[in-house]
């Protein structure tokens, strides 16, 4: 006995979806809602005060140097990190498929990092890279070499930080990209063979554009995880040496708590929410245009 049809789907299998669509609605609509709605206030995130200001935070941005330093370092973050997760991602994948024995090992050996907290993970790389007693700063103690303030200069602690949440999610991109080579059909590669092709004439041309759907979904994934890091951010530096190496994500905290400013810390989050969606609407079209294309 079938049920009657409402729309799309059957009348009787719509109620499962209401679960879902309260708890989207009540931990992602709503939060998004009174986001924007704190944004246009002046609300110092304690008080019961809050007068209604407008356009006035957004406009503020716009001459704010320590959020355009915290913007470009998002940036750098999210396709710095993004770049290094898909390089070592489909390396060690490929290595891995290749593997018969003693694969399921190295597979979870590389993905552990990933189920380790950020803060602990961030916390054992500040003791490899502090200044004084830091394992890192140790060894090049051993040949003589000078001590370097790693985490106390911006040009070395951003890239320390890109390198850090690299290594933590670099499993991810490795996961994808395994499950995408082996759905490959082996008789391509054979056929391949068959003509004279060698292994990177192979991989070039059949590997690589069967992997797209792999490619849309790591890059996707890791950028987002990239211009929302907070935690290795929090941990290694702090925002510091002065603001130099802020995230978005850690200046809206410090904004709120350290400030006492929630309506101007509002209006820095929705932007980086405006931002994620942007990226990804414009990164998800390209992906599709280069998939039909292939």
């Amino acid at each position: 006995m079938t049920s009657r049809s409402t729309g799309i789907f059957p009348r009787r299998l719509n109620w499962f979806y209401v679960p879902a669509l309260v708890l989207f609605a009540v931990f992602s609509i709503y939060p998004l809602i009174s986001g924007i709605s704190l944004s246009l206030t002046n609300w110092n995130g304690y008080s019961r005060d809050k007068a209604f200001v407008g356009f006035d935070n957004y406009l503020r941005l716009l001459d704010d140097e320590v959020f355009r330093t915290a913007l470009v370092n998002t940036l750098i973050y999210g396709v710095g990190s993004t770049v290094i997760q898909q390089v070592l991602g489909l390396s060690l994948a490929v290595v891995l498929d290749r593997i018969v024995r003693g694969a399921a090992l190295l597979r979870a050996v590389i993905y552990l990092p990933v189920l380790v907290s950020p803060v602990v993970l961030g916390t054992m790389y500040y003791l490899i890279f502090r200044y004084n007693n830091g394992a890192l700063n140790d060894v090049r103690a051993l040949f003589g070499a000078e001590q370097v303030a790693w985490l106390s200069d911006a040009g070395f602690a951003i890239p320390a930080i890109v390198v850090v949440n690299s290594l933590q999610f670099v499993g991810i991109s490795m996961v994808i990209y395994l499950a995408g080579l082996q759905g490959v059909p082996a008789e391509y590669h054979e056929a391949a063979q068959l003509d004279g092709a060698s292994w990177w004439q192979s991989f070039r041309s059949i590997t690589v554009p069967l992997l797209q759907p792999a490619f849309a979904t790591s890059i996707v994934l890791n950028l987002i995880g990239g211009l929302k890091l907070f935690d290795v951010v929090q941990v290694l530096t702090g925002g510091g040496p002065g603001q130099s190496t802020h995230s978005v994500s850690t200046l809206i905290g410090e904004t709120y708590f350290s400030n006492q400013a929630a309506g101007y810390s509002a209006a820095i989050g929705v932007v980086l929410f405006i931002l994620i969606v942007a990226v990804t609407f414009v990164l998800n079209t390209l992906l599709d245009r280069k998939r039909v294309e292939l």
